[in-house]
């Protein structure tokens, strides 16, 4: 592992300061007061302190942990015995994420392009694909049409005449606001603030990519079509790789040892975004 090298306070502040605009902007708007923020930081503060930067329980004294985080004492000993709980995936993000990751990546499902195939709704024959297959290969808990009923009112899939479910590629999107889309909005910009994290604090090669291309002062309709451009070429890397994480892992599951000591366990997270937004006004150079 490269040596950790964390750049100095005053270096990391401006950049910070910019990095939680948009968060403070979010929060400010959904009603989330400079109080409760200041609150949960303290207690944020303090886990870190202790579960990250302290692993030896008996390091993590109350003593030792306030001079790491300047909180004093006494709060950190009424926020230790409220410690925050850990995160669990909701349910519906593990079986919906499950079932659309199949049904892009398994061949039965998809083309060989990635793209998802028409599903009828049942099997007409035996061993034809269909949506109830699909769902059934992924949990036996919860019956696929309760999955297609929730899912066409959400517009993820439609029917046709056919009686064929199609995936609306455009709109698996989470519902705003909802339980789903938080739980990726979490879990997204964690990962990636953790992988930038890890690059700018270690003295030798960035364990992690991070990379994006920018261009400033052109013209609306410019935009409009590059936004397109990587629209399509970031949903065909993430089906692309999809396919293959699919396989590979699969052959994880078939290959995985049914004694002895467990293997440590991993997961990876590759996120793409695109974000557009007007250059501030420079009015010596505005034409």
């Amino acid at each position: 592992m490269p040596s950790s090298l964390p750049p100095a306070p005053q270096a990391l502040l401006k950049p910070l300061a910019r990095l939680l605009r948009p968060l403070v902007r979010l929060l400010i708007r959904s009603g989330v007061t400079f109080p409760v923020l200041a609150d949960l930081l303290r207690g944020l503060y303090v886990d870190v302190a202790a579960r990250d930067l302290l692993p030896d329980p008996k390091a993590q004294t109350d003593s030792r942990i306030s001079l790491l985080t300047g909180v004093h004492r006494k709060e950190i000993r009424r926020l230790r015995t409220h410690a925050p709980a850990a995160d669990e995936t909701p349910a519906v993000v593990t079986l919906g994420s499950q079932i659309i990751a199949r049904w892009l990546g398994a061949p039965p499902y998809a083309e060989a392009d990635g793209r998802p195939r028409p599903l009828p709704r049942t099997g007409r024959t035996a061993g034809e694909a269909s949506f109830e297959g699909l769902v059934e290969s992924v949990t036996k808990d919860v019956r696929a049409r309760s999955v297609l009923d929730d899912w066409i009112g959400q517009g993820t899939v439609s029917l046709d005449a056919q009686d064929r479910v199609h995936l609306n590629t455009a709109a698996f999107i989470p519902r705003p606001g909802g339980e789903e889309q938080l739980f990726y909005f979490a879990r997204n910009l964690h990962d990636h603030i953790a992988a930038a994290a890890a690059n700018v604090s270690t003295a030798g090669p960035a364990p992690f990519l991070d990379r994006s291309m920018h261009y400033d002062r052109l013209r609306p309709e410019t935009v409009a079509q590059l936004e397109a451009t990587a629209r399509q070429a970031a949903q065909q890397l993430l089906t692309d790789v999809n396919r293959i994480a699919l396989a590979m892992a699969e052959g994880d599951d078939q290959a995985a040892p049914s004694g002895g000591p467990a293997t440590p366990l991993r997961r990876i997270n590759l996120g793409v975004y695109v974000y557009v937004e007007d250059d501030p006004i420079d009015e010596e150079t505005a034409p």
